[in-house]
Parts: structure tokens; sequence; C-alpha cells
């Protein structure tokens, strides 16, 4: 899309990996969804990150194996055209092994 979001945090959760992406929503975007009848707006944004995470989905699973050593075996998706957030849920094979971060 050209920018990246705000904000990227991502909880694991046993075998569920989510990602929280805020500021997500480009000025065009931002437009479309303001001057078109709100319902239209919002379905066409969705429409087209839809599409967008469908296409680089063969990348993020690989990505998402490499880092958990798990095989992705769904992936979920949904953005607000209110708040700029979106939201990408993996559910993986296998809960990934975790360290314990070094305390200081």
């Amino acid at each position: 899309m050209g920018r990246g979001p705000k904000d990227i945090h991502s909880f694991l959760l046993n075998d569920l990996l989510v990602v929280r992406l805020q500021g997500v929503l480009t000025a065009a975007e931002q437009h479309l969804v303001k001057s078109l009848p709100s319902e239209k707006g919002r379905d066409l944004v969705k429409q087209v990150r839809r599409q967008l995470i469908e296409t680089a989905r063969p990348v993020m699973e690989a990505l998402i194996q490499e880092v958990t050593g798990a095989t992705v075996l769904s992936l979920h998706h949904d953005i607000s055209t209110v708040t700029g957030e979106e939201i990408v849920v993996f559910t993986l094979a296998d809960s990934p092994l975790v360290r314990e971060t070094k305390r200081k």
C-alpha cells in the first residue's frame, strides 16, 4: 500500500498468533470511507485489504513458519475503517516453543 502501520503488536496464545496493526488506513482509504455512503466505502476498503492479504498469504505463512517453527493452518483477518485498526490471526498446527526472556 506504500506505507506501513503506525504501530504493530503480536501476541502468542498457545497455537494462536494474533497480530494487531494500528494506523493502517492510507489517506486514499480514509477519503474513500468519508466520501462514499458508509457501507459502500467500508466494504470497498475491506474488499481491497482482503485481496492484499490473500495475495501476500504464502509469504506471510512462510515467515510465520520460519519464526515459530509451526505450520500455519488458517488465517483470519479484519479491518476497522472507523479506528484504522487491522487484526490478523494465524492458527498454528502446534504451540511454538517459547524461550524465557532474560531479566535484567
